[in-house]
């Protein structure tokens, strides 16, 4: 058992890391190593890998070795470790989904993400944990446990790209790769006090992943400060014709557009969103006051503003998300749903009850939603609101049937319907140590403006230079998973009957426990659709509007 970790290694950012490397005074396999080791001292407390490749970095990192010794440097991702959320496809190696039903699933190819970062002669450390395909919640009925959250490890990691932000934060990798549909890249950043960008709709390709929706997925890093993300979304972004969603546009230079400088920067401050739709505590708050705060010294010029109240915008994302989460899951839940994990069971099988029209319906009030951006969009260059924090407790995570996300908006979807690029970073702790975040989101394809404001408050502030204190071969804080009881009786006879009607005719065969759960959700998700048949014109158009291949 190694018990020892590498101090001056283990958080080198990868500007760092990648200026001693192109200098030679820092060998790409001696990075690796000490990122191994400290693997295997400290995941065993966090829970952040699902499958290491050891023998695969140690190969990669001497090849890189190897090139740059004989003046072929790649560039600054040449020699950095990363890691990759479960859903990435990965050729020959287990991608699990951390779920039973991929529990033996070997692609043949990589993922889109996974190729260009090998190309930029990056090194893979390994495969991370997630929510079940993605889409579920931190489950104790999986073959792997759910990862935790290093600041505490008794505490939530965000998620679902859980093992992701806790890997970054534990100093396990420099980077690691996540997907975010309402909120699975920047939920983990905020919680876990690291860097996460969801990227403008169709920058990054999602080719060879497992999808959650084909509407809100996007594909991002997780990485510990503004800069190394700006060099991380150089190496990833790009057209790919394997993503029918990929745009063919010039890609900027985002590490050159960084500066402290942004006095005149016009920042519109969503307010509402933290202090009405969905009330933060007393210590987010305040965090965010100070960071307008930092922002206003920094001679940016902040207004409030509003857009739409954030149940608009989760209700929308429900309506479209879970059908197409169904859609990807119904031959698996049609004939093995007990091999589902319960949790993911208690949203995904909701799928079945929303109809053609609703799901129409919502695709055209997103079509509203992202039109009425533009006048934002000219007044603004970026929008601030709050992101997560502080972490609850594991145990505290309310999972029958993942009710808190279909009672509770999220803060960070908005940007999932409108397509727009968002990054969360730290903006304090609270006074338990545990993270807080905040959320910078931009214009479409204006990634370079939104990294610029991020990483000048970055700089203002000392919140990145924190790292939790993780100890090796320290025992893991027990937790005990919570109990799980449903009921169906809660339902009048006429919804009840509407439930089954619309499982079976979905072709789901469910015993009592699995409907009773059904049932839970059934109430949440109808009153969703009701909300979403709202007047509209004849003529209005859904969002998902055919476009022809190579046009704009």
């Amino acid at each position: 058992m190694v018990t020892t970790t590498t101090p001056e290694l283990d958080f080198l950012t990868i500007a760092e890391a990648a200026q001693l490397i192109a200098a030679r005074e820092l060998s790409p396999v001696e990075l690796t190593q000490a990122l191994l080791a400290r693997i295997e001292a400290l995941d065993p407390q966090i829970n952040a890998f699902i499958t290491v490749t050891a023998d695969l970095a140690l190969k990669q990192a001497r090849a890189a070795e190897r090139e740059i010794a004989a003046g072929r440097h790649r560039g600054p991702m040449h020699g950095i470790a990363f890691g990759l959320k479960d859903i990435y496809n990965t050729a020959g190696i287990l991608t699990s989904a951390h779920s039973r039903i991929c529990i033996d699933n070997i692609p043949h190819e990589d993922a889109a993400v996974a190729t260009r970062l090998y190309a930029a002669g990056a090194v893979l450390l390994g495969k991370l944990a997630t929510h079940e395909f993605a889409h579920g919640g931190p489950s104790f009925d999986l073959p792997w446990p759910p990862a935790r959250n290093p600041w505490n490890t008794a505490h939530y990691p965000g998620g679902s790209s859980s093992g992701s932000g806790a890997a970054v934060a534990a100093g396990l990798v420099p980077a690691a790769f996540g997907t975010d549909t309402g909120s699975s890249i920047r939920s983990p950043a905020s919680l876990c006090g690291v860097v996460g960008l969801k990227p403008t709709f169709g920058l990054v390709s999602r080719a060879g992943v497992i999808p959650n929706n084909f509407s809100f997925d996007y594909c991002g890093p997780l990485t510990r400060t503004v800069e190394d993300c700006a060099i991380v979304l150089r190496a990833i972004a790009g057209y790919d014709p394997g993503d029918p969603a990929s745009s063919n546009r010039p890609l900027p230079d985002y590490r050159a557009a960084l500066s402290p400088d942004i006095r005149g920067l016009r920042i519109g401050v969503l307010r509402h969103f933290w202090e009405e739709d969905l009330p933060a505590g007393e210590q987010m708050c305040r965090a965010m006051e100070e960071a307008i705060g930092v922002l206003s010294r920094l001679g940016a010029r902040l207004e409030d503003v509003r857009m739409r109240p954030l149940q608009d915008y989760w209700d929308v994302k429900v309506v479209i998300g879970e059908p197409e989460a169904f859609s990807v899951h119904q031959k698996d839940l049609m004939q093995r749903p007990g091999d589902y994990g319960i949790i993911i069971l208690g949203r995904m099988l909701a799928g079945c009850l929303f109809q053609a029209i609703d799901y129409v319906q919502a695709q055209r009030e997103r079509r509203r939603m992202i039109e009425e951006m533009g006048p934002l969009y000219e007044k603004y260059d970026v929008l601030l609101s709050a992101g997560a924090g502080p972490a609850q407790r594991l145990e505290a995570q309310r999972t029958i049937g993942f009710l808190d996300k279909w009672e509770r908006p999220s803060i960070f979807a908005p940007f999932n319907v409108t397509g727009a690029p968002a990054l969360v970073l730290c903006n304090g702790f609270s006074k338990e140590g545990l993270p807080l975040g905040m959320q910078i989101a931009g214009r479409p394809f204006d990634e370079e403006t939104v990294l610029r404001a991020a990483y000048a408050y970055e700089q203002a502030t000392p919140w990145h230079a924190r790292h939790p204190q993780l100890v090796p071969g320290a025992a893991q804080i027990p937790i005990t998973p919570p109990v799980h009881a449903f009921n169906a009786d809660h339902l009048d006879p006429r919804a009840r009957l509407l439930v089954e009607m619309l499982a079976e005719r979905a072709g789901l065969k469910l015993d009592e426990k699995l409907f009773a759960l059904l049932c839970e959700a059934a109430p949440h998700a109808l009153a969703m659709a009701g909300r979403i048949r709202r007047r509209r014109d004849r003529a209005d158009e859904p969002a998902n509007v055919f476009r022809l291949p190579g046009t704009d």
